[in-house]
């Protein structure tokens, strides 16, 4: 009996202190929401940096040519020689095609005899009209004749050279609607030719969207065909006029092609920079949260973190744009903000780089 009692009274002990140490009621393990504080949760981080930031707007347009031209038949007749194809680049008054002009060519020449008749003619009685032989009268209807009969002779002259169908414009041949024995009429379409060196769109710009808008502006394009590549231009004119079909203004992108990439006819998505700000302090737009009409981000200091509220302005390209509320060398979460809280304890799994180190 001696030898139980100090082991049943340090049992006593030990009970006694073990609920003291609960009390009554109480949970017997650390509250979840400690344990959870006391961890710290993996992030990804980031800083601000400076860069020249833009407002854009986006539109949608077709690419046309501004010198497109059709190629027209001025005389009838059969078409004898092809000289140029589809694709060709052609200067301005290159012959693309022959048409059958023999019986042009012999109404030129005989124009041109009447007209070397009529000044011999006329040349002969010069010095007659002088010595009053002659009549002023007859003299003058020699010189009428002579004129007329040279006007005749340009005519049947330009007749003839327009059996040689000609550009009327520098730039690529986009079709060719002629077939070599084909015969044409006056008017009849022959070629058509395009200059793709500058194209041209045509953006229509809502009445609400018109003043952030002006000539000089400029503008990225891409196209379905050239994924990922992004062409420049420029806003030309704005039309001072408002399309009652669609509520629009029209603005005129140009476009330069000198390379020769794009072509008519290609759909161009538009992203027009209206507003630039140089040096702005930007972060990631996936490090900013949106909540009850206040933009915010979580600042990290110490290892813990904290929820700030920011003033942003422009936000273009997955970058944002902080106009006030945090500092260019502060770090804030990046990734991991699900579950975040100011004071939470966070562990960042990347480093910041030093934007100093040369």
């Amino acid at each position: 009996m001696k030898a139980t009692t100090p082991i049943i009274a340090l049992l006593t002990l030990t009970g006694s202190a073990l609920l003291t140490g609960c009390g009554i009621g109480q949970a017997s393990v650390t509250d979840k929401e400690t344990i959870e504080a006391a961890i710290p949760v993996p992030v990804e981080v980031t800083q601000p940096s400076r860069a020249d930031i833009y407002a854009t707007y986006a539109a949608t347009a077709t690419i046309t040519s501004d010198a497109d031209a059709p190629v027209v038949a001025r005389v009838p007749g059969e078409v004898v020689e092809l000289l140029v194809e589809e694709g060709d680049y052609v200067v301005e008054g290159q012959v693309l095609a022959r048409l059958d002009g023999e019986r042009l060519r012999l109404e030129m020449l005989a124009a041109k005899a009447n007209v070397n008749r009529a000044r011999t003619e006329y040349e002969r009685n010069i010095d007659l009209s002088k010595r009053g032989l002659i009549s002023a009268s007859m003299f003058d209807s020699l010189q009428y004749d002579l004129a007329e009969l040279e006007a005749t002779y340009k005519l049947k002259k330009l007749s003839y050279d327009y059996s040689k169908i000609r550009a009327p414009i520098a730039g690529i041949v986009a079709t060719r609607e002629i077939k070599p024995g084909q015969n044409l009429a006056i008017n009849d379409i022959a070629f058509r030719i395009t200059n793709t060196k500058e194209l041209v769109a045509y953006l229509h710009i809502p009445q609400s969207e018109l003043s952030k808008f002006d000539v000089g502006h400029t503008a990225n394009i891409e196209v379905a065909s050239m994924p990922g590549t992004r062409f420049p231009a420029t806003i030309q004119r704005i039309s001072p006029t408002i399309d009652t079909r669609n509520g629009t203004f029209r603005a005129t992108a140009m476009i330069d092609n000198a390379n020769g990439d794009l072509a008519p006819g290609m759909f161009g998505r538009f992203t027009i920079a209206y507003e630039q700000h140089k040096a702005a302090l930007v972060i990631p737009a996936a490090a900013l949260l949106d909540e009850d009409d206040e933009s915010t981000v979580y600042v990290v200091s110490n290892g813990e973190v904290v929820r700030r509220t920011v003033v942003t302005g422009i936000e273009s390209g997955g970058n944002v744009e902080v106009l006030s509320g945090l500092g260019e060398d502060e770090i804030i979460v990046l990734v991991g903000h699900s579950g975040l809280r100011s004071g939470s304890k966070v562990l960042a799994s990347n480093t910041i780089p030093d934007r100093f180190a040369g």
